[in-house]
């Protein structure tokens, strides 16, 4: 898939003075997250944030009642898939950009959030850069991506057009070369252990290897454990 990665950092630049402010629901069940957030973003002009929600379904009642142009999601605060909730959302507010704020900096993360429908993927450590600019990007209807993410996330695409990965092989790649056993990746990844060995056969089948160490040289050469 195709990300446009941030080119610099003047991040309103789409969105002259005269326009009207762009506007934000944030949601984050940690009040003292979504009060710095507020600041940070109403620093300026030309962002106001027209409504907070913590719990899921709170969130979906504010799309509908505040129809906010972007939406800033902290998905760390929901259990289960971060793929469904996106899509979710999008059903409940078609016309609405989301924009994903996490602390995940794993690569097929961002990946499943942006081919779920997200405009865009912000690490929280680098959110005072990146989220204006990422909202900016999201309500003018372009993608975007913390840089610190996009060289994984072209490495990643580059996998899975390359040599055939799916998403999910490549993410039980990426963890076998961080070093994690078959039973720690099926916890992370809410699989039974069975399927991720299952998984592992396929990516050494694929990818020619027999040892957990050319996985590593494969992940390093490709750049998937740059993140």
């Amino acid at each position: 898939m195709a990300v446009e990665l941030p080119t610099s950092n003047v991040a309103l630049q789409a969105h002259p003075a005269t326009a009207p402010p762009i506007r934000v629901l944030l949601a984050d069940d940690h009040e003292q997250v979504r009060r710095y957030v507020r600041g940070l973003l109403e620093d300026g002009a030309q962002i106001e944030v027209v409504g907070e929600a913590g719990g899921l379904g709170a969130v979906a009642q504010q799309l509908e009642q505040v129809l906010p142009r972007v939406l800033v999601l902290e998905l760390g605060m929901y259990a289960g898939s971060a793929v469904e909730h996106i899509k979710r959302l999008l059903t409940v507010a078609p016309d609405t950009r989301i924009v994903v704020l996490t602390m995940d900096d794993d690569p097929t993360f961002a990946l499943h959030a942006l081919d779920a429908g997200a405009s865009a993927v912000v690490l929280k450590q680098t959110a005072d850069a990146d989220l204006p600019e990422a909202i900016a990007r999201a309500a003018n209807g372009e993608q975007f991506v913390s840089p610190r993410l996009s060289a994984p996330l072209q490495a990643l695409g580059r996998s899975l057009s390359e040599d055939m990965l799916t998403a999910r092989e490549a993410e039980v790649l990426r963890l076998i070369a961080l070093g994690h056993t078959s039973v720690e990746v099926a916890q992370r990844l809410r699989l039974s252990p069975r399927t991720v060995e299952t998984h592992r056969a396929r990516i050494y089948r694929k990818l020619g290897v027999s040892t957990r160490a050319q996985v590593v040289s494969y992940a390093l050469g490709r750049g998937l454990l740059d993140a």
